[in-house]
């Protein structure tokens, strides 16, 4: 059983979400995605760094035949987002007339999709779908909607399950809301 809190750097987080509730909900995430994209290989995406495990995870629980790429945008520092997404690592596949799901470890604000999903509009690709692993609506800024939520959390930060604080805490299985206790700062 994991600890009720724990500290990452400066701040102190609770147990939002157990790691039983998480395969639970990603294993009917996989089935619903197997049953909407039977025979279409779909091709996922994910965005790293925070999607990893819950990508692979999701990918893993699949029924159908489906490929998998992974494209670097950032833009978080610390823990809050600095409003400008950078492209790390492009994608080289060929996404022409592919059916596409984007796989997110959290959708916030909006703009990591919004600035992305333009560029990967113009490949032409059969379809374009969300599956996002959190999301805040209470943060969003743009018209974004996942199609596929694993969880809809309030607007405070979390860590574990591949999101990080500065760069600590994406392995921890479950995952951690920020305490009431934590130091007052950017939060």
């Amino acid at each position: 059983m994991p600890s009720s809190t724990i500290q990452v750097h400066d701040k102190s987080f609770e147990v939002f979400i157990s790691k039983e509730k998480i395969h639970e909900r990603i294993a009917e995430l996989a089935e619903q995605i197997s049953k909407d994209y039977a025979g279409l290989n779909p091709l996922f995406i994910g965005i790293l760094n925070g999607s990893f495990i819950f990508a692979s995870d999701l990918f893993r629980a699949l029924s159908i035949d489906a490929e998998i790429s992974f494209i670097k945008l950032a833009s978080y520092k610390g823990t809050s987002s600095s409003g400008n997404v950078i492209t790390a690592i492009g994608m080289d596949e060929n996404i022409y007339q592919r059916h596409i799901i984007i796989t997110e470890d959290i959708v916030d604000t909006g703009k990591t999709m919004v600035t992305f999903l333009p560029e990967l509009l113009q490949r032409n690709p059969a379809s374009v779908k969300i599956a996002s692993f959190l999301s805040k609506p209470e943060a969003r800024q743009h018209k974004i909607e996942p199609d596929y939520i694993g969880f809809e959390i309030p607007n405070k930060f979390v860590v574990g399950y591949g999101l990080d604080y500065d760069r600590l805490g994406r392995n921890l299985p479950d995952l951690y809301i920020i305490s009431s206790n934590s130091p007052e700062g950017e939060v």
